[in-house]
């Protein structure tokens, strides 16, 4: 769904626009008609389709009545039968589906038709599209997942967001300090498939072909660098933005909005409590933070369907950020929502996909656990390379910046067994004993990596924000990936010898605690208070 296009939009005055010429790349396909079409003919229509399916991650958007210059001239309702049916069967012959997304008549009854094609690729049960869930606290974000993953409303006292939290405090609280997972599905005709409709993951996971992973992270200040953690090391293909309509713009909402900008990840923003407050002023406030400088977006309040189908097919534009108004309570804009999630793009390509499963695997931990009979088990985000049952990998770094081999015993996604983990896709690994304490930043990477771990490194940086100027010997918060721990500015290679707010400078840094694995090209994001700067890894030292 990566278009450009804002598609079947009417004018101010009502009347029926052109859309712009086909495009030679991405996803969009526009057929005047498929009727009737020969063998040939009909061979070079699947070829095409596969095309554009790989193009669009595994999505295709058709636009039938549309001619290549963009006009809409539309079809008889018998020629959009048979080019509907035409579709159908190109989509069969490849083991795809198809979904009529909208249509409209044009001038002289004729009829115009968008049609999502959806392949999912033959070693997966299902697309995944990753959404980090962020907002200030008291925001609704877990209420709202507890409402679309579970199928039921909220009843106005939190109700919703119980099966969310993970620890006893959050209960109490009622505030999420840790980064939770939760799954909708959708079904080949686009169908939500929940808790409410089934017992389990494992069955979501088996009856969707389109998978939505939440990740719940905290709203709260003191949990910002958890927050951040889960935005740089779980690399989310979106941002939900959540925003309490009767709180409105907080100091954390710009805090995370900033994050996502800083990040270059795809967001969307949802008001929540709806039902409490009408959200005009809520809105109004996040158009004038959305025009400001340093973002200057464009917000899109979304009221129907045809919005959501627009947003969704804008979402991977820069420019554009859709708006939600929701209740979790009365229930009201949760329909245009989960259409939305069911039209959103996967982050990655397929040809993207292809390529880092080519490569040595590396699987960053972020979380460890030990379970009664299982053993150590660790969960992450596979980067790159396949990761299958009893497969030997190395674990690391320790404090000598060594590491040490273990064998994987078993495979979780989605809390449910399986044999093998692709690179992009989250899992928990159980694996044995490793000779030392297993801890959140470490890599599983394969022996033929020769890993080492590193202490100094150099990035060039960005600052996005400073009160006054950086120097030498400067301590601060890095994340990279799923690494996270203070580090110290030992030498900024500037005319003046210091940083100031948006200036650019390479930097040397050295970790202070324990050696981590660093990749040239690594994204970089490091926060002190109210400093932050983005960069990338230039250089890294293993022998420092």
């Amino acid at each position: 769904m990566d278009s450009f296009l804002v598609l079947f939009e009417p004018d101010r005055d009502g009347e029926d626009t052109q859309l712009p010429p086909e495009p030679q790349v991405g996803n969009v396909e526009y057929k005047l008609k498929l009727v009737n079409p020969s063998r040939l003919r009909f061979q070079h229509l699947v070829t095409q389709m596969k095309w554009r399916l790989r193009e669009g991650h595994g999505e295709a958007i058709y636009e039938i009545g549309v001619e290549d210059s963009g006009l809409l001239t539309g079809l008889s309702e018998e020629e959009m039968t048979a080019s509907l049916e035409t579709l159908e069967q190109m989509a069969s012959t490849l083991g795809a589906t198809t979904t009529v997304l909208r249509e409209r008549i044009v001038e002289d009854s004729r009829q115009v038709a968008e049609v999502l094609v959806r392949k999912v690729p033959d070693d997966q049960h299902n697309i995944e599209v990753r959404v980090a869930v962020m907002g200030s606290v008291d925001a609704g974000k877990s209420t709202l997942l507890g409402v679309l993953t579970q199928g039921q409303l909220d009843n106005g006292r939190g109700r919703a967001r119980l099966n969310m939290f993970r620890h006893l405090h959050e209960v109490q609280s009622g505030r999420t300090s840790s980064i939770s997972h939760e799954i909708l599905g959708f079904d080949e005709q686009g169908e939500v498939i929940n808790y409410n409709e089934v017992m389990t993951s494992e069955e979501i996971c088996e009856r969707s072909s389109k998978l939505v992973t939440f990740m719940d992270l905290a709203g709260h200040r003191k949990y910002l660098r958890t927050t951040v953690q889960g935005l740089t090391g779980y690399w989310p293909h979106h941002v939900m933005l959540v925003v309490s309509g009767r709180a409105g713009v907080l100091g954390m909402t710009r805090e995370h909005l900033a994050l996502a900008i800083a990040l270059d990840v795809p967001f969307f923003i949802v008001v929540t409590k709806t039902d409490l407050v009408a959200p005009d002023e809520a809105v109004l406030c996040l158009k004038a933070l959305l025009n400001a400088s340093g973002c200057r977006k464009t917000a899109m309040i979304v009221n129907d369907l045809d919005d959501v189908i627009t947003a969704g097919s804008s979402q991977m534009n820069d420019d554009v950020v859709p708006i939600f108004c929701v209740s979790s309570v009365k229930g009201d804009g949760l329909d245009l929502l989960t259409r939305f999630l069911h039209v959103l793009p996967p982050g990655i390509s397929l040809k993207e996909k292809e390529r880092l499963e080519q490569e040595r695997c590396e699987f960053q931990i972020d979380e460890t656990f030990r379970v009664p009979e299982v053993g150590t088990v660790v969960g992450g985000l596979l980067t790159r390379g396949v990761i299958t049952e009893n497969t030997s990998l190395l674990i690391g770094p320790m404090d000598d910046g060594e590491f040490a081999t273990v064998e994987v015993q078993s495979i979780h996604r989605n809390k449910a067994p399986c044999r093998m983990v692709r690179a992009s896709q989250s899992a928990s690994l159980s694996i044995d004993a490793a000779p030392c304490p297993i801890r959140a930043g470490m890599v599983l990477v394969s022996p033929q990596e020769n890993p080492k771990g590193c202490f100094f490194f150099q990035a060039t940086v960005s600052v996005l924000f400073h009160s006054t100027t950086i120097y030498p010997g400067f301590q601060t918060t890095v994340h990279i990936g799923n690494v996270r721990q203070t580090a110290v500015m030992e030498g900024i290679m500037s005319a003046g010898g210091g940083i100031h707010t948006n200036e650019q400078a390479s930097v040397l840094f050295r970790f202070l605690r324990h050696p981590e694995f660093v990749r040239v090209g690594a994204r970089l994001l490091f926060r002190e208070g109210r400093t932050k700067g983005i960069g990338k890894v230039t250089q890294v030292f293993h022998d420092a």
